[in-house]
Order: structure tokens, then C-alpha cells, then sequence
């Protein structure tokens, strides 16, 4: 069973104070209900917390004038009007992040006077045409501001709503002169939000800032690993070898939760049919760290070959009978982009 998350009181003003006890799985709100309104809005966080979600998931990337703001990547020319802006054209150009190249506008390029002139639109528009019908309706949002929309959110339901922040691309920013890490805090410290009792889950795919930040704050943290690849300031080691046992017994030393790729637990075959379950839930409970999958999504697209409903990628599948399996292994949360569609299904 996932451990309660206690919301701190001045969070709760005008709520009773309660503990975050919910049923097995918890069900996170990946960037809200982002298979209905595009990603990272309050539309997207509100409608989520309205479903039922335990949790509300912004991911943080920084303004050239250090302000952590909520989008998916810092590259935003896939996610905002930025492109309908004539007067930001000389601002598109190519980055090399986490050793990839990326054209587009980032959001390091842009203030957050000016960031704020932007709006929002869905990321994928072919699979998710109604989503794309609230296009430009809603601006871009700080960190503080997800944290605000939470709060007022769990005095009104009456019920703790967490918040679990993934902080992107530390050494990137870093190497721009940008601590990503002390804006985090700077924020939680300001917000009384840096203790275990906080409403609060800290995310990163890379290691040292989740080992840095174990010993400035006693929130929870969530080691993120992926299907390939591995962190970004560590060359010499792979998401692959931190799922082993001994690699997870490592990260136990920092972080409380390991957020994997659902193929980590159900790989698939070269048709895209579910093959048998891996090890890895279990070995992860023995040591002594929670379990976290990301990212169930309903559209046949997402789905294992088995939850399809037809041969249209666009169409929606059986994500509750996928969800299902991950419960029945023991997982502890699901990311998802239809809380509503899993918070309403037994758990």
C-alpha cells in the first residue's frame, strides 16, 4: 500500500486536516488530464483533481530569468502559440540537450513577462483532436501557481491533493548558469513544503540532483528510469543496470519511489503484445522502494496489441483492463493522461 502523504495544515486552511489514504494504486495525473485538455493548463490540473486524481504532476524547466515554469520540455514550439509570434522568430535555433539536438524556442530564451504572453496547445493534435479544441485558451503557468491551484483545490474537495513536480534537465540548465535545483527549493522552503509531512513527491531522471537534494529536503523522491538510455550526468551507467537489484538497493539510499516505463514491468514482443511480467516490482519492494509506472494512455496507440479496441490509432482501448495488470502486480502509482477513466474503476 502506498504510505499516506500528510498535507501540511496552512496548505488545508479551510479543510479538515486529513491524510492522503487512498486505494491501491495511486493514480497520478500526468501534466492533469492531459488526454482532454492540453497538458500542463489549470483546465488539464483541475479537471484531473475533478476525476479523482491523488496527485497532479507539472514538470519544471526554467526562464533565462530563473523562474521555474510548468511544461513538458523546454523546448515549447510543440506546446504553446510561440510560432504565431512574429516577434520571437529570431529566437528559434537548435540546442544540444542531454547530448541530443533540438530545434525549436526554449523557454531559457524567453523571460516570464514574456513567457506569460504565450498559450497552450495540445502536443498531439492527430490522436487528440478534442483536446486540441481548447487550443490557445489557457496560459502558461509557474510552478507556484500549480502549488496555489493545488492548495485551494484540497481546501475546497476536502481531501489531500499532492503535488509531484519532475524537475528537467538539471545539468543542461545548469550549464547555463541556471541551478534548477535551488529554484526548487527557493520555492518549497518560501511554501513550508521541504518536510516529510508535505504533500509533495520530487521527481528526476537524473541522480545527483535527487542525492543533492536528499540532503536539503525530507520530501519524497522519485528516481525516474526509462526503457533505454540512461541519466544524463552519469555516462558510464544505464536505466537498464539501476533496475537490477543492486542497482536499486543503491538508489534506496536516496529516493523512496522508482518511476519506470511500463514495458520495464510488461516488455512487448515484436508485434506489440504484452509478453510475461518482469521481476522488477517485486525486487524494487524488497528494496524497500515504492513502485511508480508511467504513462498510461488510452489511445490504441499506447495500448499492448491485446487492450486495442480497433486498428485506429486514435481511437480509445481497454486502459482500465491494462491498469488492472499493473495493480495485480503490486505496482504502487500510475501516471496517467485519463485519471478520470482510472480513478473511477476499482482499485
Amino acid at each position: 500500500m502506498f504510505t499516506p502523504i500528510l498535507l501540511a495544515a496552512h496548505l488545508i486552511s479551510q479543510a479538515p486536516a486529513m491524510s492522503l489514504d487512498t486505494p491501491h494504486p495511486l493514480i497520478i495525473a500526468h501534466r492533469g488530464a492531459s488526454g482532454e485538455r492540453p497538458e500542463h493548463t489549470a483546465a488539464a490540473y483541475l479537471r484531473a483533481i475533478e476525476q479523482g486524481a491523488d496527485v497532479i504532476e507539472p514538470d519544471l524547466v526554467m526562464t533565462r530569468d530563473g523562474h521555474l515554469i510548468v511544461r513538458h520540455e523546454n523546448e515549447i514550439g510543440g506546446t504553446t502559440d510561440v510560432a504565431d509570434h512574429p516577434e520571437y522568430a529570431n529566437r528559434h535555433t537548435t540546442r544540444l540537450i542531454d547530448g541530443q539536438p533540438i530545434t525549436g524556442w526554449f523557454t531559457e530564451d524567453f523571460t516570464l513577462t514574456e513567457l506569460r504572453a504565450l498559450r497552450a496547445r495540445e502536443r498531439l493534435p492527430e490522436l487528440r483532436p478534442l483536446s486540441s479544441r481548447f487550443d490557445t485558451q489557457e496560459p502558461l503557468l509557474t510552478f507556484d501557481e500549480v502549488l496555489d491551484l493545488a492548495a485551494e483545490a484540497s481546501a475546497r474537495e476536502g481531501r489531500a491533493i499532492a503535488v509531484a513536480p519532475e524537475i528537467k534537465h538539471p545539468a543542461y540548465f545548469q550549464s547555463l548558469g541556471l541551478n534548477i535545483e535551488d529554484a526548487l527549493v527557493e520555492v518549497l522552503e518560501r511554501r513550508g513544503l521541504t518536510g516529510e509531512d508535505a504533500a509533495l513527491i520530487v521527481q528526476c531522471f537524473e541522480i545527483g540532483p535527487l542525492q543533492r537534494l536528499s540532503q536539503r529536503l525530507q520530501t519524497r523522491l522519485l528516481q525516474l528510469m526509462s526503457s533505454s538510455g540512461g541519466p544524463a550526468d552519469q555516462a558510464d551507467l544505464t536505466y537498464a543496470q539501476m533496475a537490477k537489484p543492486e542497482g536499486l538497493t543503491a538508489i534506496s539510499a536516496y529516493a523512496d519511489y522508482v518511476g519506470v516505463e511500463t514495458s520495464m514491468i510488461l516488455p512487448r514482443d515484436a508485434a506489440g503484445a504484452s509478453l510475461s511480467p518482469t521481476p522488477l516490482t517485486d525486487q524494487a519492494h524488497a528494496a524497500g522502494l515504492e513502485v511508480v509506472v508511467w504513462t498510461l494512455r488510452a489511445e490504441n496507440h499506447f495500448l499492448p496489441l491485446e487492450h486495442h479496441s480497433n486498428k485506429s490509432p486514435s481511437d480509445h482501448g481497454d486502459l482500465t483492463g491494462y491498469a488492472k495488470r499493473f495493480s495485480d502486480l503490486g505496482v504502487d502509482a500510475l501516471f496517467t493522461d485519463f485519471p478520470g477513466l482510472l480513478a473511477s474503476s476499482p482499485r
